[in-house]
């Protein structure tokens, strides 16, 4: 009777463990297919990003991070197509491709500081966070700035320093940065931003007003002596960046 008892016992957590692996599995076949997905897309825009393959660092963290985490529930079936959603308070998590190229746009190294200006979800930071030292990412919106900082705690991301504030202005304190990364779009490029860039540095940044006949993604890249040039990729679409009033 009590071997059979352990029979039971042994069969059903095999099935319960079995069920989780399954799952596992499932996110895993998800974040390899949206990998082939984006180095397509890649390949399809090479023309105008100058980057027909992206780093092995950079699809190594698309094939890593749970994107299905940094969405809203009722989004998580759909959490690894290829394209932007909601995630509450009139914002969104960006394209997988975008977020992927403007990470390679970056050059990110293992050894790097980098600022992201819109945290959004937390995913572009969790991206990043897999490829260099430290991130610091800000978000203006309190409700989301906050279950950004908690799920990327949750996730592990110790190398991820949260702030709710105006992106505009940056992170003067942690400053210079190695890179930085800016998720909503301004109608300009913010002075404070670029002052905040080591020499040497790259700032990813899509320009431009809603309505206005489009934004474009840009680089800027700084040099020794302080003066930026600024490279346009690809016509792109994000939300505002917002300021504080």
């Amino acid at each position: 009777m009590l071997t059979r008892r352990r029979c039971l016992e042994a069969s059903c957590a095999a099935l319960l463990t079995s069920g989780v692996v399954g799952a596992q599995d499932a996110f895993a076949e998800r974040r390899e297919r949206l990998a082939r997905e984006i180095e397509r897309d890649a390949r399809a825009t090479a023309e105008y990003t100058g980057r027909s393959a992206l780093a092995a660092n950079v699809m190594a963290a698309i094939r890593k991070v749970p994107r299905h985490r940094f969405v809203p529930a009722q989004y998580e079936a759909v959490a690894y197509d290829n394209r932007p959603l909601p995630i509450g308070e009139g914002q969104t998590i960006s394209q997988p491709f975008i977020v992927a190229l403007m990470t390679d746009l970056a050059v990110p190294k293992k050894s790097d500081v980098v600022l992201e200006v819109g945290t959004g979800s937390g995913y572009q930071a969790a991206v990043l966070a897999e490829c260099v030292a430290r991130v610091y990412t800000i978000e203006i919106v309190p409700k989301l700035g906050e279950r950004a900082a908690a799920l990327l705690k949750q996730l592990g991301y110790s190398n991820v320093e949260t702030r709710i504030g105006d992106g505009y202005l940056g992170w003067p304190e942690a400053a210079p940065f190695d890179a930085v990364v800016v998720t909503a779009a301004p109608d300009h490029v913010p002075q404070p931003l670029i002052d905040q860039l080591r020499a040497g540095g790259r700032m990813v940044i899509p320009v431009g007003e809603q309505g206005s006949g489009g934004q474009d993604l840009l680089v800027i890249e700084k040099s020794s002596d302080g003066k930026t040039v600024n490279r346009s990729v690809l016509p792109v679409r994000f939300v505002p960046l917002r300021r504080e009033r």
